[in-house]
């Protein structure tokens, strides 16, 4: 099954089982980009978030016009954070952007209890790497880009290139055939010669 993007100088469209890797500075916009892969040719999305609360996902979907209907999140802050949250149908938390068992667990269950297209955004690795070693992050991205192919979904992975060192950027960048390059200025350049 193909899956339409719509992410300027990237292909119209790619395979399932395809896992992206959006590379950005540390200041730099991704949520047009993460907005708009999910929208697109989509039946229903999991949004992993590292960096925000299902709170400010939601707000963030709202505000680029998204059809929540069609979205499962994973918060894996706020219980960190101290904030008493119940899990719902289409809301679910996890301890912390290191519980890589527990997010695993979360992405293998939505891929198995849904059809149609489904994508999926982690945002962001650099947030699990802060909290969890990065050889266990890369692990956990390989047991996702199976669980990718394995269900014929798509998924956009964030990473900040300006965070971790070039070696381990690389060392990313290597679990990928599908690379998608944000720069400063918004520039979007892609690498998509793996699929």
């Amino acid at each position: 099954m193909d899956y339409q993007l719509a992410i300027e100088n990237a292909p119209e469209s790619i395979p399932g089982g395809t896992g992206i890797l959006l590379l950005h500075p540390s200041t730099g916009e991704t949520d047009r980009i993460d907005t708009d892969f999910l929208k697109t040719d989509t039946d229903r999305f999991l949004v992993i978030s590292t960096r925000t609360t299902a709170r400010e996902v939601k707000q963030k979907l709202d505000h680029y016009d998204v059809d929540e209907s069609s979205a499962e999140i994973l918060d894996t802050l706020s219980i960190e954070r101290g904030y008493s949250r119940r899990s719902t149908d289409n809301v679910h938390y996890v301890s912390s952007p290191d519980d890589l068992e527990g997010i695993l667990e979360i992405t293998r269950r939505f891929l198995e209890s849904t059809d149609g297209k489904r994508r999926i955004s982690l945002d962001s690795i650099t947030e699990m790497a802060y909290y969890a070693d990065e050889a266990r992050v890369r692990d956990l991205i390989r047991e996702m880009l199976d669980l990718l192919d394995e269900h014929d979904a798509v998924a956009l992975f964030h990473l900040s290139k300006g965070v971790h060192d070039e070696t381990h950027v690389e060392k990313f960048m290597g679990l990928f055939d599908a690379i998608v390059d944000l720069d400063r200025d918004g520039e979007v350049a892609s690498d998509f010669e793996g699929i």
